[in-house]
C-alpha cells in the first residue's frame, strides 16, 4: 500500500543519514544537528531525483501522486542500498534508468549504514573541483576546501581523491572482467556498481524482476569477490 511504500521511504533515508546527526540530537544539539552539510546535500539529492523521476515517468503512470510514490521508494531504496523494489523501474525512461546509476554510485552518508562512494566524499570532491578551477584562474590565489564548516586539511583530500580514483577504477576493470560472459553493457556495469555498493538489483538482465542467475559459475564468483 501507498502507506506502507512511504513509511518504509522514509526510514531508508533516515537510516542513509550519518548517525553523528543522532547523536547530536540526543545531546539536545538540535542546531547543530539542522546544520549537517551533509545531510542537508543527502535530502536534497533525494528530493531533486524524486522530482526529476516522477516527471519522467509521468506520461506512463497518467498519476502524479502514484508517480511521485514510486520514485520516492526506488530512489529511497537506490541511494540507501537497500535494494527494495515496488515497480519494475527496468521499464522507466533511460533519463530515469540513468539518475538511479548515479545514485548507485552516490551512495548514503558516511557513517550511516549505507553504501556506495558516500555523500561527504562527492561533496568534498566537488568542492576540489572547483577549487582547482578557481585555482588556474587565479593561481596566487589560496584555495580552500570545507566540509561541515571545517577546513578539509590536504592529506584528507589527497586520500579522497585516491579512494575515488581506486573505486572507478574497480568498477571499469570489473565491468571489462564480467563483460567476457557476453553479456550486454548496461547489465555489466549496473552489476558491478550493484555488487560493489551492496544494491541488490541492477538493471538490464539484472534488474528488479530478474537476478544474477543469467551469470556463468566463474562470473558469479568473481561478483561476490567485488562484492
Amino acid at each position: 500500500s501507498a502507506y506502507v511504500e512511504m513509511v518504509l521511504g522514509v526510514f531508508m533515508i533516515l537510516f542513509g543519514i550519518n548517525f553523528n546527526v543522532y547523536y547530536l540530537l540526543l545531546l539536545g544539539r538540535i542546531r547543530d544537528a539542522l546544520k549537517s552539510e551533509e545531510a542537508r546535500c543527502f535530502l536534497a539529492i533525494i528530493a531533486v531525483s524524486t522530482l526529476a523521476i516522477a516527471v519522467n515517468i509521468f506520461s506512463s503512470v497518467q498519476n502524479l501522486g502514484t508517480a511521485l510514490r514510486q520514485a520516492f521508494f526506488q530512489v529511497s531504496s537506490i541511494i540507501t542500498t537497500t535494494g527494495f523494489a515496488t515497480v519494475d523501474f527496468n521499464l522507466w525512461p533511460e533519463f530515469s534508468k540513468h539518475v538511479l546509476i548515479l545514485l548507485m554510485i552516490v551512495g548514503a552518508c558516511a557513517g550511516s549504514t549505507g553504501g556506495g562512494l558516500k555523500v561527504s566524499r562527492v561533496i568534498i570532491l566537488v568542492k576540489s573541483f572547483f577549487a582547482e578551477i578557481r585555482y588556474l584562474i587565479s593561481p596566487k590565489s589560496v584555495q580552500t576546501v570545507q566540509l561541515e564548516h571545517k577546513h578539509v586539511d590536504k592529506v584528507t583530500l589527497n586520500s579522497t581523491r585516491t579512494y575515488a580514483a581506486v573505486y572507478f577504477m574497480l568498477i571499469c576493470l570489473s565491468t571489462l572482467i564480467v563483460s567476457l560472459d557476453g553479456l550486454n553493457l548496461g547489465t555489466n556495469l549496473t552489476a558491478v556498481l550493484s555488487c560493489i555498493n551492496n544494491i541488490g538489483p541492477g538493471l538490464d538482465l539484472v534488474g528488479p524482476m530478474s537476478n544474477f542467475g543469467v551469470y556463468s559459475d566463474w562470473a558469479i564468483a568473481f561478483l561476490s569477490l567485488v562484492m
